[in-house]
């Protein structure tokens, strides 16, 4: 027997599930923001991470959640995510690397989930974990081999790659990382952000420890990469961006812009042609900044 549903039920049954197919199909992006760290207005993980949730909440087909406090308290926290941006602390603390989470970690990459990686986060021991970012987003920063000054390099000129598009000429004072170990032949990866720094960068005084070292003294005149992207065999994708020590740099729009761009990138979402549109006030800087006591 044939049941004959009304037109104009049948238009309300679609509208209800317009919307609901659409949320289904939303690409989820975890930034995963590390415990409390550093002076006021450095290293604000939580707060960098709420920006950039509010920067992508405005486009479509995306969701994005923050898990603050350095690890979600629950893996299901990552079903069904596209990407994951660890921005935390790094070396052997690394939130990670920390038990059973690079196994973690390394089963959602191998299902083709991008990772990103920003400023200490992208630091890690040499080895097991080292080898680990190679494959995850291309290369890391390494103790005594890279180096860690502040400095303002000139980003000028960038690629023909959608994490570019939209982003024009900028320069800020921030703990720029360079020197970094990449995969051999650089395969699979495109530089973004690249300056030369000048041969006072290079002499120091590095963050920590100060320097300088003979290997990056000798490197003078040679560019250097602070952010680059990476395409693994498998199809999944990932980043590195060595900037994100100060606070205050997220209100730069090309700062922000090409972090934005490469979330949605590594999410594989597409990138709009102006890149990823958003705005950050004075007042949104100063949100969801961690309870640090005032510098004298």
């Amino acid at each position: 027997m044939r049941i004959s549903i009304p037109k104009s039920r049948l238009l309300a049954l679609c509208l209800v599930a317009f919307p609901l197919v659409l949320h289904a199909a939303d690409k989820k992006i975890v930034l995963i923001a590390g415990k409390q760290s550093h002076g006021p207005g450095d290293h604000e993980f939580r707060a960098g991470s709420l920006l950039l949730k509010k920067c992508l909440d405005g486009v479509p087909g995306v969701s994005t959640v923050v898990h603050s406090n350095g690890w979600p308290a629950e893996t299901s926290a990552f079903d069904g995510a596209a990407a994951v941006l660890i921005y935390a602390d790094g070396g052997e603390g690394h939130p990670a690397i920390q038990g059973p989470r690079l196994k973690l970690i390394d089963s959602l990459a191998k299902k083709g989930v991008g990772i990103g990686c920003a400023h200490y986060g992208m630091e890690v021991p040499k080895g097991e974990a080292g080898d680990a970012l190679l494959d995850w987003i291309g290369g890391h920063y390494e103790h005594l081999y890279s180096c860690n000054p502040m400095w303002q390099p000139e980003f000028k000129s960038f690629p023909n790659h959608p994490v570019t598009r939209g982003v024009k000429p900028f320069s800020v004072t921030d703990e720029w990382y360079f020197n970094l170990r990449f995969r051999p032949s650089m395969s699979g990866i495109t530089p973004i952000l690249v300056a030369k720094a000048s041969d006072e960068v290079r002499k120091g005084p590095y963050v920590y420890p100060k320097g300088p070292y003979q290997h990056i003294m000798d490197a003078s005149g040679r560019d250097e990469i602070m952010m680059w992207v990476a395409e693994r065999p498998d199809g999944g994708r990932g980043f590195g961006f060595t900037g994100g020590h100060r606070h205050v740099n997220w209100g730069n729009e090309n700062f922000r812009k090409v972090v934005l761009n490469a979330l949605l990138w590594i999410a594989k979402v597409d990138v709009p042609a102006d890149g990823a549109k958003s705005v950050v006030t004075e007042g949104d800087l100063k949100q969801n900044l961690d309870p640090k006591p005032q510098k004298n």
